[in-house]
Parts: structure tokens; C-alpha cells; sequence
């Protein structure tokens, strides 16, 4: 295990290396501001309802043999999901940043192949990191890495890719009772993973359809499979009221999860207590 473990950093570290003397040569690029906020969140070991706000950057770029795509969230919950030490929830609740990067090595254009097939019109290499911090009590500190094949299909408009991704992963939690802090490394696993993001019009609205897919298989400690979907359809309002497309777009999204972090139920004798999410989110996003 710690040899394929030691191949994952390997290999990802591999493909960073490539992207990096590109990144300041890109072929395109889009970077915006995003806001969403939704009143339906759970979390693990709680068993609230919990509003957060969410302000996230987010950057994506193109270069001759691949691409880069990089996110960071700014999550901020109201007292029904408590900082650490605030033990009558009357504080503004728990503050996140997640971070995700991954990148692409488009093969076909590495090895100057055709790589197509049906409806694939490209095969890439992409690997990359999430990382993330929580000042609960739990204090999660996720260091996950990731690496495998995507596939990149062929559609008029946008894009749609599927990957196969291997995960590394270790996080750090205070447990028990009394607290104890840990460190712990999970099993390696796989992620199977969607994301798409489709641009078209409905009579003369701009539209976009985007969002992305996760299913998780069980990394050991007592953790099953876990499945998110985060989604929304935006409207390009700075089209419509301003004539600037891909400026400013409002619209409506939706987060489904189940088994969150890979909790399992059965570890929960009164219930899922916030395993499972079900929350619609209003969502905003200034391009520049």
C-alpha cells in the first residue's frame, strides 16, 4: 500500500510539473467570484438544519497539451453548525476553506495522436489535491490526492468529463470522549467523477448547465461508499441586461449527498444525523 501510495505522489507531482511552465502561457482562461447560499445543510454528528454562505474563487485555463482548474471555498455557517468552543451556539458558527486544484495532460496532444473514440474526443491524465480546514471541534483537516484517466467528450457546446481518479487521502480529527486528536490515513479508493459544463439558450436567454458528480468507494475506518452531486442552471444576466456575456450570471443550484465523508449509518444508533444532504441554493457569479 505505502508503494502506491509513494506512485501517487509521484505521478501527480509528475503532472504539476509539466502544467507548470505553461501556466503562464494559456491559450484561455476564465477566472470569477463566486456566491451561493442555501438554508438546508447538515453535517455529520448534528442534526439541524444549518444556513451557510458560501464565497468561492475560482480559475480554469487552457494550454497547448492540457489544462489547470483551480477552486477555493469560503464557507461560512450560522450557530446551528458551532466553532469550536462555542458550546451554547450563540456565536456566528463554524468557518471552512476548501481548496481543489486538478490538472489535465490531454494525451492526444502530448504524443500528437488521435485519441478519439465514439463519442470521446480526447483522453487526458489528470491529478491534482484537495485540502480543506474547519475550526469545529471535530476540526477536520483533509489532505486528499488524486490521479487517474479522464475521458473528454465530444459535445457541440461546453464540456463534459469523466474520470476514473485513485485517492490518497489523510485528515485529522478530535474524537471521543475526552477529546483526542488524531491523525488518520484512510485506505486508498477510488472516485468516479462527472463534471460538465453546458452553455446553451433558451429563446433568447443565455443559459449554463454545470455542476459535477462524486461517487466514493469505501476507504477503511468504518467508512462506506459516498455520493455528491453539486449542481446548478444559471442565466447570463450581464448578457441580457448589458450586452457583456460570461460577466455576471444568477440561477439556482442544488446539492444531493449521501453518506457525507463516508460516514456510515449504522455507526449512528438514533439516526443518520446529517449524513445525508438534500439543500437548493441560490448562486451568483461575476467573471472578470
Amino acid at each position: 500500500m505505502k508503494q502506491i501510495s509513494k506512485r501517487i505522489l509521484t505521478v501527480s507531482a509528475l503532472a504539476m510539473a509539466v502544467a507548470a511552465p505553461h501556466v503562464s502561457a494559456a491559450n484561455w482562461s476564465d477566472t470569477f467570484v463566486g456566491y451561493r447560499y442555501g438554508s438546508n445543510f447538515t453535517e455529520p454528528y448534528n442534526d439541524s438544519k444549518i444556513k451557510k454562505n458560501v464565497l468561492g474563487l475560482t480559475h480554469a485555463s487552457g494550454y497547448d497539451y492540457g489544462q489547470n482548474f483551480f477552486n477555493v471555498d469560503l464557507l461560512q455557517s450560522n450557530s446551528q453548525d458551532p466553532a469550536n468552543g462555542d458550546d451554547k451556539g450563540e456565536g456566528d458558527g463554524a468557518f471552512e476553506a476548501y481548496v481543489t486544484y486538478r490538472h489535465q495532460l490531454h494525451l492526444g496532444k502530448v504524443f500528437d495522436a488521435d485519441m478519439s473514440f465514439g463519442p470521446v474526443k480526447e483522453v487526458a491524465l489528470t491529478a491534482g489535491f484537495d485540502a480543506n480546514t474547519k475550526n469545529t471541534e471535530f476540526a477536520p483537516r483533509k489532505q486528499m490526492l488524486v490521479v487517474g484517466p479522464t475521458l473528454k467528450f465530444d459535445v457541440p457546446k461546453g464540456f463534459v468529463d469523466f474520470s476514473v481518479l485513485y485517492a490518497h487521502e489523510r485528515n485529522h480529527s478530535n474524537s471521543g470522549t475526552p477529546l483526542v486528536s488524531k491523525d488518520v490515513t484512510f485506505n486508498d479508493y477510488t472516485i468516479y467523477n462527472l463534471t460538465w459544463g453546458v452553455p446553451f439558450d433558451l429563446g433568447a436567454v443565455p443559459m449554463k448547465f454545470q455542476g459535477f458528480g462524486n461517487w466514493a468507494t469505501p476507504k477503511g475506518q468504518g467508512t462506506t461508499d459516498e455520493r455528491l452531486v453539486r449542481t446548478s442552471l444559471m442565466v447570463d444576466v450581464g448578457q441580457l441586461a448589458f450586452n457583456k456575456d460570461n460577466t455576471f450570471w444568477l440561477g439556482v443550484g442544488y446539492e444531493y449527498w449521501r453518506n457525507k465523508f463516508g460516514n456510515d449509518v449504522k455507526s449512528f444508533p438514533n439516526g443518520d444525523k446529517g449524513l445525508d444532504t438534500d439543500a437548493f441554493t441560490v448562486n451568483a457569479e461575476w467573471h472578470f
